[in-house]
């Protein structure tokens, strides 16, 4: 096979991805400089060695012999990008004298690739499993894990993929359920994720831990590491973009990342490569810095779809958070506020229910323990008005209004009460079956018939036996991200154009003031207190991404019946 080489005017990939990216003709963050400006002082150092042979035969062998499943690539052998170059060359060459071996072996044991999602680096590490599957050491033990099988699986098939591309009659490799094998050297191919039993007890000679963003401890990592801890040579690759799990694996181990990185912790055996925003008002001011988190871009990222999630990130809050996270590498704080002050503070006319004698409604309720504030929402319409008219009351145990927490987080109780829109229970429960008693009051007073009501499980049995005394319908909807995503954001949309009048109630307000948006990694959203701080109440938002549930689900008949 033929031996790559660089251009003739650098003495290798690593040298010449530094020096371009010094000459301005590539752009990329403070973290990566800082990272190969160390790589080629260390050049230097007596400590190591700097052979590239088996780095420029694994580019030769993935740019000839390596060939894609996904179009506009399809069957065709990949062409390294220079960033890829110079990763794999530094993973490679870089060799440490071992006294215990008596030998030189691979500096780098643990390597951290840090990258924007749609970068390529999941076909990249496919391909370097696929070169240790054909011409590396034989009697290798490969696994490609994920915190998820599916996930997994994608690095997995990957390679399985290339296998049969060039190997279609499998007379040299050989795939089940389980292993891709290669017949000649033994060498065995794997996955691994958190539903595998008996993660421990393997011989793993080599880790891709991919998207690893996902796991919320090191049960995989650990798992992994230790079945290699035999090995003169292993290597623990872990390749991912940023994620949404708090203080999971990956928070602690970029911390790590970066106290190796700025000379914190001395550790000469963790590579950290990482693709990172200087800022993240860089991204809103200038294009041209995406390429610090997406060295792919416009070869393998589109222009055309990262612009397209910049422009709706400036107006839809989980568009933005995802976007900072995924295509920016920027860690989103899901406790950060959901909405800003002018989306839900804006001037609306006070309605009367008398106006709405005779509709039909829709409802939700929010039912807290019978200690806490509880809310119950109704939601109106007009026939040729696109706004949703909602009415509101909470409920609150008297012991609750010394609470001194409540009061410095903006509670008036008291207040409130006085203004008809709270009731106060003597005592410390609040007694549910009284809020259905306040769906069958608006009837009895103005004619509003409930149409449908939804409600969350908890607490709910006392509730739910007053409203069937009264013929009301209830639907239960669930708490849960795949659930109160799509309403949320939907709420969202339309207190930022205006469309909803909840008639100035302060006690709606203060609780949209406290809303926090969670978000999981599939942009699925969920309504959390800001901070998670208890005293954050946001039990009149929750009810209102339930109402708006309700109406999702019934809207056709609902609408029908509008007049």
């Amino acid at each position: 096979m033929e031996k790559l080489e660089p251009r003739f005017v650098y003495p290798n990939y690593l040298t010449e991805y530094r020096e371009r990216i010094r000459l301005g003709e590539i752009i990329a963050g403070r973290e990566l400089i800082l990272e190969l400006d160390k790589l080629i002082d260390e050049m230097d150092d007596p400590r190591y060695r700097y052979d590239t042979t088996e780095a420029y035969t694994r580019i030769a062998f993935m740019e000839n012999l390596c060939l894609q499943s996904k179009k506009p690539f399809y069957m065709k052998p990949m062409k390294l990008l220079l960033w890829q170059k110079a990763f794999i060359e530094v993973m490679y060459s870089y060799k440490k004298w071992s006294d215990e071996l008596g030998r030189y072996i691979k500096r780098f044991q643990d390597i951290m690739l840090l990258i924007a999602r749609k970068n390529g680096k999941t076909t990249l590490m496919a391909a370097d499993a696929h070169t240790d599957l054909r011409i590396g050491d034989g009697g290798q033990d490969i696994v490609c894990a994920s915190n998820d099988d599916k996930q997994a699986s994608l690095l997995w098939n990957e390679v399985d993929g290339m296998r049969k591309r060039i190997d279609p009659k499998g007379k040299w490799t050989h795939k089940n359920m389980s292993q891709i094998e290669n017949l000649t050297n033994d060498t065995k191919i794997f996955k691994l994720s958190s539903k595998t039993q008996n993660k421990d007890g393997r011989n793993i000679d080599k880790t891709y831990f991919d998207e690893s963003h996902d796991a919320e401890d090191d049960e995989i990592a650990a798992a992994c590491q230790k079945s290699m801890s035999v090995k003169d040579e292993p290597m623990f690759i872990n390749l991912t973009t940023e994620g949404f799990v708090n203080d999971g694996y990956l928070d602690n181990k970029l911390a790590y990342a970066r106290k190796v990185l700025n000379d914190e912790i001395d550790d000469d055996t963790f590579l950290p490569w990482l693709y990172t925003q200087d800022s993240e008002n860089e991204i809103w001011q200038d294009e041209k810095s995406w390429y610090k988190s997406n060295p792919s871009l416009g070869a393998i990222k589109k222009w055309s779809y990262l612009r397209g999630e910049v422009v709706k990130s400036k107006v839809d809050k989980s568009t933005r958070m995802h976007t900072l996270c995924k295509d920016f590498n920027i860690k989103q704080n899901n406790a950060q506020a959901w909405l800003m002050y002018e989306d839900y503070h804006y001037p609306t006319p006070v309605f009367d229910l008398e106006e709405f004698r005779g509709r039909i409604a829709l409802g939700a309720v929010d039912l807290s323990a019978t200690t806490d504030l509880s809310n119950a929402k109704i939601l109106l319409m007009r026939p040729d008005d696109k706004t949703k008219y909602v009415y509101s009351h909470y409920w609150i145990p008297e012991s609750k209004l010394t609470d001194s927490d409540d009061r410095e987080a903006g509670a008036k109780y008291v207040e409130w009460a006085k203004a008809g829109i709270l009731t106060i229970h003597e005592g410390n429960e609040i007694d549910i079956s009284q809020i259905a008693d306040w769906f069958y009051k608006l009837y009895k007073d103005y004619g509003i018939r409930l149409y449908m009501c939804g409600y969350d499980q908890r607490y709910a049995k006392t509730f739910l036996d007053r409203m069937d005394e009264y013929g009301f319908e209830c639907q239960m909807i669930n708490q849960n991200r795949h659930v109160m995503s799509s309403p949320m954001k939907l709420v969202e949309a339309d207190l930022k154009s205006r469309l909803i009048n909840y008639g100035q109630n302060a006690m709606d307000e203060w609780c949209l003031g406290n809303a926090a948006m969670e978000m999981d990694n599939l942009g699925n959203v969920m309504c959390v207190k800001v901070n998670n701080q208890a005293s954050k109440r946001i039990d009149g938002a929750v009810t209102l991404i339930i109402l708006y549930e309700v109406f999702r689900r019934c809207r056709s008949e609902f609408m029908l019946n509008v007049k």
